[in-house]
């Protein structure tokens, strides 16, 4: 069983500005509440792990691709 890399509110917040996806955007994307990505981009909390691994795979299906090397950031996938 693989481990989802978590990402980060910054990661969130600029990928969705890569896509221009607004913030009820994403959260009906990911099938979520507005407030869960309001609130996680805000850093007032940390999405559960479903959640977070579905925010991750509307940007990811959107065009995202997370970067995890020296310092985490975001690019747009090249189709």
């Amino acid at each position: 069983m693989s481990v989802e890399k978590a990402i980060s509110s910054a990661q969130c917040r600029a990928g969705r500005a890569l896509v221009k996806l607004t913030q009820a955007g994403l959260a009906e994307a990911a099938s979520i509440s507005k407030s869960v990505v309001v609130d996680f981009e805000n850093d007032h909390r940390t999405p559960n792990r479903n959640n977070l691994a579905a925010i991750k795979r509307a940007l990811e299906d959107a065009g995202v691709v997370f970067i995890d090397e020296d310092s985490p950031g975001v690019r747009l996938r090249a189709d």
